[in-house]
């Protein structure tokens, strides 16, 4: 067994909320409640809307608040109306950036093949990824959450070399625990996550899988962030509501850093 300390990893995913002002104003209230949050010992990222990157990015400047996006489009450049490129936030200043979250599936076509050929852009351009996958609630009910997860690994994470993987964050959303209250119990999210982990372990070897931070997508609130990332094979999380105000994320961080 490969013994590694992984550094923990909470991602405020915005989603379709918060104007470059709100934006701005929600970093203003962050920025010193998590000032004395070490950034040896955690990574703090904010994902918000493209319109509301570039107020952000000039935000944080100065403080341990890192900022993602939410999507990238895998072509250079072209006829892609509406899409953005991966040198385009980098240009911003965007470090992270968020790939086939549930959403982006369900409601706009996205599947493991163009997950794969966004992860080769973003990797391409320097910008740190966080993969997304999950089950539904039909597909654990039945039996099939491995099954899922296996094949969106398989395919989201085609062709990536070992040190490309290194660079990768892995998000689990179990999609019938987002928006709903609903949360898998931390025994149910780490039996997944472990899961995603021996996959992962198997697909790049031990030295790679052993290290990578795996994220607990399902809403993570400041009451059970801590018993959540206690677990040895969840590393942090990508929140939603909870990352929309600054007191409620800053104590889910806090929380999440405790154990």
């Amino acid at each position: 067994m490969i013994e590694m300390s992984r550094k923990v990893i909470i991602a405020g995913n915005w989603k379709m909320n918060k104007t470059a002002a709100e934006g701005k104003a929600l970093v203003d209230a962050l920025k010193p409640l998590v000032a004395d949050v070490c950034p040896d010992v955690a990574d703090i990222v904010v994902c918000p809307t493209f319109t509301t990157l570039a107020a952000v990015i000039d935000a944080v400047k100065g403080s341990n608040i890192k900022v993602g996006a939410q999507n990238v489009h895998w072509a250079e450049s072209g006829a892609f109306t509406g899409e953005i490129s991966a040198a385009m936030l980098k240009e911003l200043g965007v470090e992270y950036v968020i790939l086939g979250h549930s959403e982006r599936r369900q409601y706009f076509g996205e599947t493991d093949e163009t997950v794969n050929k966004r992860l080769k852009a973003a990797l391409a351009a320097g910008l740190k990824p966080i993969v997304c996958v999950g089950e539904l609630l039909e597909e654990r009910e039945t039996g099939k959450t491995e099954k899922v997860l296996f094949t969106q690994l398989e395919g989201g994470l085609a062709g990536l070399s070992k040190e490309d993987m290194a660079k990768v964050v892995i998000a689990y959303e179990p999609v019938w625990a987002i928006g709903t209250g609903k949360t898998a119990t931390p025994e149910i999210a780490e039996e997944t996550h472990n899961y995603i982990r021996c996959t992962l372990n198997d697909m790049f070897g031990k030295e790679i899988g052993e290290g990578i931070r795996i994220q607990y997508g399902g809403s993570m609130k400041a009451e059970n962030a801590k018993e959540l990332v206690a677990q040895p094979n969840i590393d942090g999380g990508l929140i939603g509501g909870a990352a929309l105000k600054a007191d409620s994320f800053s104590a889910l961080i806090h929380n999440a850093i405790a154990g």
